[in-house]
């Protein structure tokens, strides 16, 4: 995993958890793959063990990991097809209506925020 830098806006073991599927949306954990251990991680980010184990054990209520007799947690198969489905539903039900709220209340329009990001890409 790599550097987390965590805040005050909500509980560690939720911002673990968000890294944890961040990475696998992301293809860095692959379906099938272990995670770390418990231990692992608590010692890599010096957070409590059980901290961990909560952020872990809500994975795996979600179907997200799954927990390996003696072998370890596993990213349960098909896990980044479902979070990629949840997300988008919740990016479209939830947060792009804001976004939409925002821009129509700041007077910018789609395609003037489009050609802005793309003179801006062309800059780099």
């Amino acid at each position: 995993m790599t550097t987390i830098s965590w805040n005050d806006q909500q509980p560690i073991f939720r911002q673990l958890k968000e890294k944890v599927i961040e990475l696998i949306i992301d293809g860095e954990v692959t379906d099938g793959e272990a995670v770390p251990s418990v231990r692992q991680v608590a010692a890599d980010y010096q957070i409590n063990p059980l901290t961990v184990s909560k952020a872990y054990q809500e994975l795996v209520d979600e179907s997200i990991l799954e927990k390996r007799r003696g072998l370890g947690m596993f990213v349960t198969e098909l896990a980044r097809e479902n979070l990629l489905e949840s997300e988008k539903k919740q990016f479209l039900e939830i947060e792009w209506p804001k976004i939409i709220i925002r821009i129509n209340r700041l007077g910018l329009t789609l395609d003037g925020l489009m050609s802005q990001q793309n003179s801006k890409t062309e800059e780099k």
